[in-house]
């Protein structure tokens, strides 16, 4: 199969989508830092370019936020070809892959929160490179992390505010806020 690697840029300038027409993994994985990056051999490589800040996965992309001083133009090309080549060489995301994908938990509500944010939230987030995961609900109030593209994006307090926040009240009528927890 012959891998072909494009990119798109996401709503926050310091990252950018390489998309792959390969499913690389199921779920996600964010790699805030270097060091977090220590059993992922993709992403401890692609931490080897000095202008990489982090690195998130999704399906069948990878989102890379870069350094202030690296510019697109001039680094697109270089991580265009790395990935394109880590993904024919089949680098693997995660060292350790014996975790089953977790079901929702929690009570009625929480369990509903879960299922509209996976449902109808997710996929629109992964379009602009990013993910949300659900943290906890307490009295009225939802909180979530976002990563990827999302973390440090200067439009993600209106998506949180105007898009899911609208939603999740519309959907479960016990919900009064969404708040993103700070990674």
């Amino acid at each position: 199969m012959t891998i072909n690697v494009y990119t798109e840029q996401t709503p926050n300038p310091a990252t950018m989508k390489f998309m792959v027409n390969k499913l690389l993994i199921n779920g996600s994985e964010d790699f805030a830092t270097k060091e977090s990056a220590e059993h992922s051999p993709f992403a401890k490589e692609l931490f080897k370019f000095n202008f990489v800040n982090g690195v998130f996965f999704a399906s069948n992309f990878v989102t890379i936020t870069k350094t202030e001083d690296a510019e697109w133009p001039d680094i697109e090309p270089l991580l265009k070809e790395f990935v394109k080549g880590a993904v024919e060489s089949e680098y693997k995301i995660k060292e350790e892959t014996n975790e089953a994908a977790a079901a929702f938990e929690g009570t009625d509500i929480e369990i509903k929160i879960q299922q509209i944010l996976h449902d109808y939230v997710r996929p629109a987030v992964e379009q602009d490179g990013g993910a949300i995961s659900y943290k906890s609900f307490e009295e009225g109030v939802v909180t979530v992390e976002l990563r990827g593209s999302c973390s440090g994006c200067p439009s993600s307090t209106i998506t949180l505010k105007s898009g899911i926040q609208n939603l999740l009240q519309r959907m479960v009528p016990e919900v009064k806020e969404v708040v993103s927890e700070a990674l």
